[in-house]
C-alpha cells in the first residue's frame, strides 16, 4: 500500500474540497503528491480507480478517484481502466459507518467483468481509513486473475486523526 500523506490538515481540507466542493483542479495536485511516492520500477499494467455507485456518481458529478487516476496514468504510462469494475450496491458512505461495520457495508459491493490474468493492477482512491473498500475491490480483481494488486491512495486516515468519523 502506498499513501502519499496522512489524512490531517491541510490534506484533509484539500481532499474534501475536491470531493464535496467539486474543486477539480485539485485532482492533479493530489495526484502529483501520490506520484512522488510511487515505486517507478514496479509500476502495474493497469490502474483502476475505486468506482462509485451510479447514484453517487450522479449526485457528485464525477469520481475523484478517476480524476486522480487520469493524471497518474498520463505521467506513468500505465493503462487506465475506468470501467473495468463497477460498484453494484449503493452502500452508505464509509464515513458514516463505525469502523467495525465497514467491512460488512462494502461486502459484495463490486463486480469486475474483465479478465486480469497475469496482470499487475493498482487500485486508486483518495483516502483509505479502515481499508475495507479497497480490500473488497482487491478481492474481486484477484478473483478475475490479477497476479498482484497494489493500493495507491493520496492519504491514509487513522482513528486518532479522524474526528469526523464515527468511532467506537
Amino acid at each position: 500500500m502506498t499513501a502519499a500523506l496522512r489524512y490531517t490538515y491541510p490534506v484533509d481540507a484539500l481532499i474534501q474540497a475536491l470531493k464535496y466542493c467539486s474543486n477539480l483542479p485539485l485532482a492533479p495536485i493530489l495526484a502529483k503528491l501520490l506520484l512522488a511516492k510511487l515505486p517507478q520500477n514496479n509500476l502495474p499494467d493497469y490502474v483502476i480507480p475505486v468506482p462509485l455507485h451510479p447514484a453517487r456518481l450522479r449526485d457528485r458529478g464525477f469520481n475523484q478517484a478517476l480524476e486522480i487516476s487520469r493524471y497518474l496514468c498520463k505521467k506513468t504510462g500505465c493503462k487506465l481502466l475506468s470501467n473495468a469494475c463497477s460498484r453494484t450496491r449503493h452502500t452508505s458512505s464509509q464515513t458514516e459507518i463505525p469502523w467495525k461495520k465497514r467491512k460488512q457495508n462494502v461486502r459484495r459491493a463490486f463486480a469486475c467483468q474483465q479478465n486480469f490474468s497475469g496482470k499487475r493492477v493498482a487500485l486508486v482512491d483518495d483516502v483509505m481509513t479502515s481499508g475495507a473498500t479497497l480490500n473488497e475491490l482487491a478481492k474481486v480483481v484477484l478473483r478475475q486473475g490479477a497476479a498482484s494488486v497494489q493500493i495507491w491512495v493520496v492519504a491514509r486516515a487513522f482513528r486518532e486523526y479522524s474526528p469526523k468519523l464515527h468511532l467506537q
